[in-house]
């Protein structure tokens, strides 16, 4: 008798159909994340979390399985020499500095006719120090004395020497770290109670175009330059005659907000939060959330400039605990954004040269200080791993043994800027499972239990028992007042 077809063709083929069977239903069961070649077990990742002083909650395990992706990729880049300097790759990454850059630009020409035409009187205002301008070049030190302050020191002095108000910029530019100022050491206009007393007294103390010697603060020694009235005179009149300059941007935004006619969709609220707590995930989210005079304002849309504000992880946090309510004004102040940098398009608003070169080299500055945080710098791996398979293997080792110590609080905590995980995501694989992220936090907090639990028998028996714990002897009898009168 024949057998039926189904039942033929399994007993042809029984390994490989049944390991494939087996391999389809069982794979990847026990990785709670992937980043390129190398993955984080669930089993691994529970005991890196029930070893670890930090608490256990999904959002924290959540947090721990992307740090890993974001270190090992960033290891990846590092076996391989790639310092993710290809312009295209940084450009995509620092869209939010770009782009940022550009609508101020583009709001500092339309800020002009809020602006006082009171020429000799803001001259006169600004020549009395009722504000101050300054670009400044900073050394960074530690407080007190020690010998990398020494080192601080001789190095603010030698720059010193060479330096001019014609070169002060370019200099600024050479020596400052990234996030020490603006363009050219540029710090705008500001109170003098902005800045910290030693700071605000030394430039007070300089004439306009004058440059300081080295003044110590907290932060390490600047050297200072106090800008000129010509320099500023339009920053210094917008901050001069803040009454106005508030009427007038009031007007414009409610103008932009009449004119840009947005429409936020009732999906919008689920959508937003959705998108804060993974924006990768919506890198391609065609939903429309919102319309306006330019059209569709899509998911994908919106995840692009929340990681583009200020701060973007802690705005993450706060749209995922806002109240519905509040997304629709959140969405239309999305859309006015994109509204300005369409108007910036419009005026031809782009950014020169040395604007960009300067924030392309702050990206290739911030990976390059990440590596050496995480001690995965190309030439350290090089020393060690003659092959790019081995400095794979080096490489990926010392990020797994840093964020064991990380985890246990013996290791200080290297940060991945939004922007360098953007560029990490877009070039390199990587994944982060849902499931085995959660089966890893069950796992640990039985790892967790086990161990406290361990603890708690351990401990000595106090010297002498309380009463009510075992082993107390049972406490002595109150005796009753004596009631009696005595003679």
């Amino acid at each position: 008798m024949k057998r039926p077809l189904v039942l033929a063709l399994a007993v042809c083929v029984p390994v490989i159909a049944c390991d494939g069977f087996k391999e389809a239903m069982t794979a990847h069961v026990d990785v709670a994340a992937r980043a390129g070649s190398q993955e984080l077990s669930v089993t691994r990742l529970a005991e890196l979390l029930g070893a670890s002083k930090i608490p256990l909650r999904r959002d924290v395990v959540q947090t721990v399985a992307d740090m890993w992706v974001n270190y090992q990729l960033l290891a990846r880049a590092a076996a391989h020499n790639d310092s993710l300097n290809q312009a295209e790759v940084i450009d995509e990454a620092m869209w939010p500095a770009m782009t940022n850059t550009r609508i101020k630009k583009f709001y500092d020409i339309v800020a002009k006719s809020w602006a006082s035409t009171d020429t000799a009187g803001n001259a006169a205002a600004y020549a009395s120090g009722k504000l101050l301008a300054a670009r400044h070049i900073l050394f960074n030190a530690p407080p007190g004395e020690s010998p990398a302050a020494d080192s601080a020191l001789r190095k603010a002095q030698s720059v010193r020497a060479q330096l001019t108000s014609a070169n002060f910029a370019d200099m600024a530019t050479k020596y400052n770290q990234p996030q020490a100022a603006g363009p050219g050491g540029d710090l705008g206009v500001f109170p003098k109670e902005q800045m910290v007393a030693e700071f605000g007294n030394a430039l007070a103390a300089l004439k306009p175009g004058e440059i300081s010697q080295p003044v110590r603060s907290q932060f390490g020694y600047h050297i200072i330059r106090r800008s000129t009235y010509d320099e500023v005179k339009d920053q210094f009149a917008a901050m001069n005659n803040q009454g106005a300059q508030r009427t007038g941007e009031s007007l414009y935004v409610a103008k932009l907000n009449e004119t840009a006619k947005v429409v936020v969709k009732p999906n919008a609220p689920a959508v937003v939060k959705a998108i804060a707590a993974s924006p990768d995930a919506h890198r391609d989210d065609k939903t429309v959330i919102a319309t306006s005079i330019m059209g569709d304002f899509t998911a994908a849309r919106a995840a692009k400039w929340i990681t583009a504000f200020p701060n973007p992880q802690q705005l993450r946090q706060q749209i995922q605990q806002a109240p519905d309510s509040a997304m629709p004004d959140f969405v239309k102040a999305v859309v006015r954004n994109d509204l300005l940098l369409r108007q910036a398009d419009s005026a031809k608003i782009t950014l020169d040269t040395n604007e960009v070169n300067e924030i392309r080299r702050a990206f290739v500055g911030m990976v390059a200080n990440t590596w050496s945080g995480l001690n995965i710098s190309p030439n350290r791996l090089a020393d060690s791993a003659k092959t790019v398979a081995e400095r794979e293997r080096l490489a990926a080792a010392r990020v797994n043994d840093y964020m064991e110590r990380l985890l246990t609080k013996d290791e200080q905590f290297v940060p991945i800027q939004p922007t360098l995980e953007s560029a990490l995501h877009a070039k390199y694989d990587y994944k982060v499972n849902a499931a085995g992220v959660d089966r890893a936090l069950e796992r640990a907090q039985r790892i967790r239990a086990v161990a406290d639990s361990t603890k708690a028998a351990q401990q000595p028996p106090s010297a002498v028992p309380l009463p009510g714990q075992p082993g107390a002897a049972p406490a002595a009898p109150v005796p009753a007042p004596d009631t009696t009168k005595k003679p």
